[in-house]
């Protein structure tokens, strides 16, 4: 699953508290048309994912998702220390194999992997266990220079079950997947870049502000195209390679019915900028 390092806290009601949610996202020069920025809230212990959190994630991308405001998400963690350093280790100590079936709480990791927008992962310090997972659940990675990777899982005895075998080894290779699951190790941002775990690596104090820019340059394409990117991309990673150039021929033949594929290119050849609707 989820898993470690924060020392974790009480029991808490899922509710706005858990998961601020701002549309549109401020940057350093003002509001970000298209930009919503998702913060976890819980910095007293590292912003540690409980079940309650993360159905409010779930419940904030889904209603970003519905929303044609919104055309790209940033996620961060609150404070400096941790964009979300694991599980609440003491609420999942709690759970037999039957709560875990029964009270299903791990759906909403699939319902935060299904958004449809574009998720832009904004780290700093400890990103380890489900938080690892979280951010391999995001479509880029901004990372900062302090900024700490892993899946510390086996350290306590049991093995990442939120997606860190498959999307890590998917990210980095067998090789090194093995290498950091099963000895628990970390990894700095510089070595995730290297390994190709993350998309970018700032100084530390612009993380944010460069994951806002980032979203905001996503924002600005023409939306149709870029949810239809998106998927064809995350396909790349479940199908073979001739069913995925199938579907990547048929997305792109799909666009030429769209407005934006008119005025884009259009566009171009006037030597103007596009006017996009998202039709």
């Amino acid at each position: 699953m989820l898993t470690q390092t924060a020392p974790t806290a009480s029991d808490q009601p899922a509710d706005d508290r858990l998961v601020g949610v701002t549309i549109p996202a401020i940057g350093p020069d003002g509001p970000l048309d298209g930009v919503a920025l998702v913060t976890i809230h819980r910095p007293d212990v590292l912003n540690a994912l409980s079940f309650d959190l993360l159905d409010a994630l779930a419940n904030a991308f889904a209603v970003l998702d519905a929303d044609p405001a919104c055309r790209a998400i940033v996620l961060t963690g609150s404070g400096e220390r941790a964009f979300a350093a694991g599980a609440d280790i003491r609420e999942l100590a709690r759970q037999t194999p039957v709560t875990l079936l029964v009270e299903n709480r791990f759906a909403a990791w699939e319902r935060i992997a299904a958004t449809r927008k574009p998720v832009i992962a904004a780290v700093r310090g400890f990103a380890l266990g489900g938080g690892c997972e979280l951010a391999m659940s995001c479509d880029l990675i901004v990372a900062g220079e302090d900024a700490r990777f892993g899946q510390p899982e086996i350290n306590l005895g049991v093995m990442p079950g939120a997606g860190g075998t498959q999307r890590l080894t998917r990210a980095i290779g067998r090789a090194r997947a093995m290498d950091l699951i099963l000895t628990g190790r970390t990894i700095t941002a510089r070595e995730a870049e290297t390994m190709g775990l993350v998309s970018r690596v700032v100084p530390a104090d612009r993380t944010l502000d460069e994951a806002l820019a980032l979203g905001a340059a996503v924002a600005a394409q023409a939306p149709v195209a870029v949810l239809a990117a998106k998927e064809a991309v995350r396909l790349a990673e479940e199908l073979p390679l001739g069913d995925g150039l199938r579907h990547e021929r048929r997305a792109f033949f799909a666009l030429f019915a769209t407005e934006d594929q008119t005025e884009g290119m259009a566009a171009f050849v006037e030597k103007r900028r596009p006017e996009w609707k998202g039709r």
